[in-house]
């Protein structure tokens, strides 16, 4: 391990676990407006359960264009869950992430019906990933096969997991709702409230495990636009090749470390780590742009190295 890493953030201490300690976020700055080739666009969308064909333009972040989508459909923008790329389907492949591609076609899915489920805690890991759509929504993007959590039937893939044990999630982030779940007491009774998408009735999925997302793509097309959680949105090349291998590698890591999947974070970090020459400058520029993850300093090294495979051209 190269001297001084992560030294340099003051008042950080190490984290020696596998999913990190929750904290506050601090309150997001206002939005900078989009570009001005990015304000021009529009995009088709739709209610993922049906609807007439609206069209959105002029955002600058997801939480702009939920709003957008919102106003479109003359509903709250809190009932947007997330938004799929070219399908109606809850298809977690498709789910919109970092990047839009300029012809995608977006459709929006809703809150749905509420349920809840009382389940024993037989095993340390439930077989959860999570996921959320950066306005305070956390939901499920993957059951494993064989775990405790696909043996419970009510829960799906797709559903926003509002409260554990009565304590309401919904404002929180998913590494934190992720690490919620992981410290519930083993061989005890837990209960989650959840709510799933709506769904149309001629329109109705066998429940889905979501997969291993194993040729999940980061956009459609030759330019795309990009959205950003700080800063304007930008039109920009598809990534390219490179970029998408280490962007995938990084969402798997953050899946064994924290147990989340978030393609816009796993482009953040490749994108901070394009012009650094060291895992020390990597770290700090981390620290910098995502200090509310607390990354512990293993997890720094192991993106940091698949960065460099992907580089490399070892992925």
């Amino acid at each position: 391990m190269p001297l001084g890493l992560r030294n340099k953030k003051k008042n950080r201490s190490r984290e020696t676990s596998k999913l990190v300690e929750s904290e506050a976020a601090a309150p997001a700055p206002p939005a900078a407006a989009p570009s001005a080739s990015a304000s021009r666009l529009q995009f088709h969308t739709q209610l993922a359960h049906g609807s007439p064909t609206g069209r959105v333009g002029g955002f600058g972040s997801a939480q702009e264009l939920y709003a957008k989508i919102a106003e479109v459909f003359s509903i709250d923008p809190a009932e947007v869950m997330f938004c799929t790329l070219n399908t109606h389907k809850v298809d977690m492949d498709k789910l919109l992430g970092a990047q839009i591609g300029l012809e995608d076609f977006i459709f929006a899915h809703i809150k749905g019906q509420r349920k809840e489920v009382e389940i024993l805690k037989t095993d340390d890991v439930l077989g959860l990933t999570i996921t959320d759509n950066g306005t305070g929504c956390a939901f499920i993007k993957r059951i494993k096969e064989g775990s405790l959590m696909d043996q419970t039937k009510i829960i799906c893939v797709g559903d926003h997991i509002e409260t554990i044990n009565g304590k309401n999630v919904s404002n929180c982030r998913h590494y934190e709702v992720a690490k919620m779940l992981k410290d519930l007491e083993k061989g005890r009774m837990f209960k989650l409230e959840l709510i799933e998408p709506m769904k149309a009735f001629e329109k109705l999925e066998p429940r889905s495990k979501g997969g291993t997302l194993p040729e999940a793509k980061i956009s459609r097309g030759r330019e795309t636009l990009r959205l950003r959680a700080k800063g304007p949105a930008t039109v920009e090349e598809m990534p390219t090749e490179v970029e998408e291998k280490a962007i995938k590698k990084v969402d798997e890591l953050l899946e064994t470390y924290m147990g989340i999947r978030d393609i816009e974070l796993a482009a953040t970090m490749v994108e901070a780590g394009r012009d650094k020459k060291n895992p020390d400058e990597f770290a700090v520029a981390l620290d910098e742009t995502l200090g509310d993850f607390a990354f512990p300093d293993e997890f720094v090294f192991d993106v940091w190295g698949a960065i460099g495979d992907a580089k490399e051209g070892r992925l």
